[in-house]
């Protein structure tokens, strides 16, 4: 044995380790494992908890509750869902050929290896109704999968927004990630404010204290009362929890954020060690996205794709990788990451095209470019204003950038999933 083997050898795992870890998790007098259990146990067994989150997202119950509420959005969803039947919505085979012309013809796409559409931050429901119309009148593609950080009491207040938008994407077959209120940025991290606090964010948003737990408790409660399954996690103790939450039986999912700062193979060989150790006997988890940092390069992203592949998690943990960035606030701009995703998009499976801002010509000609921290500003100051119909713009300008990346794509025989129900038909 060489040297290097000799090495690679005192890696190994012992029994007697994940002995002394399953000895902490199953203590009856564990308190970091009781805590969480209390709080699952308000909302009943695993099985009760699954059948109310099934009922409560199936898109008739949704459209019984915005029509219980008179919710002025239930006609856009009923529109949305006339223009699908209707077969409105340009198909992949027609949007290829829009683009390619006859050469699509001898064209072989690579379909293992689709690049998902992904739009963030779709902050209000009739922002979809929007986005839709243009794209039929253009002849665009819709996401794939859609991300919100509105905050959640406020959507829930907001006319049957919360309702409408899951219904929309029930509709659509778009996938979709919430983000959920228990964060530091509610005030919990006493040590944040605005920009002037920024180094209080080098160690992450935060979910100080009993945060996790309560975390925990909010996902249950918008699970169970509304279906709503993905939900956004940054901090490793949620992270944690929802691995665990699986482990009971509970069909939850969650998406690790950027905000994390996964940004090395090893960082996330850690994070995937734990889905791979929390992972049910079916071999699933509920670590489905995987936001790196904006930093990481492609190397990096081939390196984490290959242990990705090893412990078999390939086609359940997408890896999220943000092709345009906001304007302000959160990176240092020109940020375009589309020549790099077209250089790996052939070879690594199960990527996500994020797009959180417009292109760069776009953004420079905005008198308000795309900010992340209007993200954080409640409806009513937004309307009070006359912003609305700016954000409303920024995001459209979002879009733009799905559209020039799923063009991008196809121009090399690259594959992409936009909004399936509306796109990709027969």
């Amino acid at each position: 044995m060489s040297d290097r083997e000799k090495l690679r050898a005192q890696l190994h795992l012992s029994e007697k380790r994940l002995d002394e870890i399953n000895a902490i998790l199953l203590d009856p007098k564990s308190r970091v494992v009781n805590d969480f259990l209390d709080v699952v146990a308000k909302y009943g067994t695993p099985e009760e908890i699954n059948g109310k989150a099934a009922e409560a997202g199936k898109l008739e119950n949704l459209l019984s509750r915005l029509e219980k509420e008179k919710s002025p959005y239930l006609a856009d969803v009923k529109w949305l869902m006339a223009k699908r039947d209707a077969g409105v919505f340009i198909s992949i085979a027609d949007y290829r050929r829009a683009v390619l012309g006859a050469k699509v013809d001898k064209m072989t796409f690579q379909d293992e290896f689709a690049v998902i559409l992904e739009i963030s931050a779709t902050q209000y429901f009739p922002w979809v109704i929007e986005e839709a119309k243009q794209a039929i009148d253009r002849k665009e593609l819709m996401p794939g999968r859609f991300i919100r950080v509105r905050k959640m009491k406020e959507q829930e207040k907001d006319q049957g927004d919360i309702l409408a938008f899951s219904a929309a994407m029930n509709v659509m077959g778009a996938s979709f990630v919430e983000t959920l209120d228990t964060k530091g940025t509610d005030g919990s991290n006493v040590h944040l404010g605005g920009p002037e606090t920024i180094t209080g964010y080098f160690g992450g948003i935060g979910q100080p204290n009993d945060y996790a737990l309560r975390w925990v408790d909010e996902f249950l409660y918008y699970y169970t009362n509304y279906g709503i399954r993905q939900v956004l996690n940054i901090n490793p103790g949620t992270v944690l929890l929802g691995y665990m939450l699986r482990k009971l039986g509970i069909q939850n999912e969650f998406k690790i954020s950027v905000f994390m700062g996964n940004d090395n193979p090893y960082s996330a060989l850690w994070t995937l060690i734990g889905a791979k150790l929390f992972s049910g006997e079916d071999g699933s988890c509920p670590l489905i996205g995987f936001n790196l940092s904006n930093s990481v390069n492609n190397e990096t992203i081939e390196i984490i794709a290959q242990f990705r592949r090893d412990l078999g998690l390939e086609s359940m943990v997408r890896i999220e990788h943000h092709i345009t960035e906001t304007w302000k606030s959160i990176v240092r701009q020109p940020y375009n990451r589309r020549d790099e995703l077209v250089a790996i998009a052939g070879h690594v499976a199960n990527i996500a095209a994020k797009h959180e801002g417009g292109e760069v010509g776009a953004e420079q000609k905005r008198k308000h470019p795309s900010d992340i921290f209007d993200y954080f500003r409640d409806k009513t100051e937004i309307e009070a204003s006359g912003e609305m119909k700016v954000l409303l713009q920024n995001y459209l300008d979002k879009h733009e950038s799905v559209n020039v990346t799923a063009r991008a794509l196809t121009e090399k025989g690259l594959s992409f999933i936009a909004a399936p129900s509306l796109h990709h038909r027969g």
